[in-house]
């Protein structure tokens, strides 16, 4: 269920198992586990920390482009990830899109 995925996710993350809390992200759609923004969030950071930026990118894209909220969270880690890549104009465009959904 979605609590359980969340903290495997969260887990994998805080561990740097980046590519296990990607893999628990997908089981999750696939088995149509609906996912909110600490999914994403989680899923995001985990990305972070194995310094895959473009992957962060993408899975923050699906929330901004979706109905899902955005929180500050979500765009720190984003944020965070172009930084670790050396992405600042990334990191200035994620500004940008929590500007114009607010």
């Amino acid at each position: 269920d979605l609590i359980t995925f969340n903290a495997a996710i969260s887990a994998c993350e805080k561990s740097g198992q980046w590519q296990k809390a990607l893999q628990l992200f997908r089981v999750m759609a696939q088995r149509m586990v609906e996912r909110n923004t600490i999914t994403f969030n989680a899923a995001i950071s985990a990305c972070e920390k194995g310094d895959e930026w473009e992957k962060a990118l993408h899975i923050f894209s699906v929330v901004a482009s979706g109905r899902m909220e955005l929180d500050a969270t979500t765009l720190n880690a984003a944020v965070s990830a172009c930084e670790k890549g050396g992405q600042w104009k990334k990191a200035l465009q994620l500004f940008s899109v929590m500007a114009h959904r607010e």
